[in-house]
């Protein structure tokens, strides 16, 4: 059974920092690319950053030098560092495990960044 499970979500500042966690169960998580997308109300369901089997790594242009997407296939576990967040960046954030056609899905986690 597959599970990818969120966590680190919550309410901050603006200008502050999360760092998201996904722990995965259930994949050979070392084959797999691992990526972070979110969903605002109202919106569609978009890419944050993902990170290849091999350590590459892909960043939406609105995070682009302030979040951080790594893994640790030791823990099976991949990570997002969020700084100097912005309210434009509340949303539900899900993990995602992608190898070739199969996608797997986390249940989401709440980001608010509010004051």
């Amino acid at each position: 059974q597959v599970q990818l499970v969120e966590s680190g979500g919550g309410l901050v500042q603006p200008g502050g920092s999360l760092r998201l966690s996904c722990a995965a169960s259930g994949i050979v998580f070392s084959a797999y690319k691992m990526g972070w997308y979110r969903q605002a109300p109202g919106k569609q369901r978009g890419l944050v950053a993902f990170i290849t089997r091999g350590g590459s790594t892909n960043y939406a242009d609105s995070v682009k030098g302030r979040f951080t997407i790594s893994r640790d296939n030791a823990e099976n576990t991949v990570y997002l560092q969020m700084n100097s967040l912005k309210p434009e960046d509340t949303a539900v954030y899900y993990c995602n495990a992608n190898f070739l056609s199969r996608d797997w899905w986390g249940q989401g986690t709440q980001v608010t960044v509010s004051s």
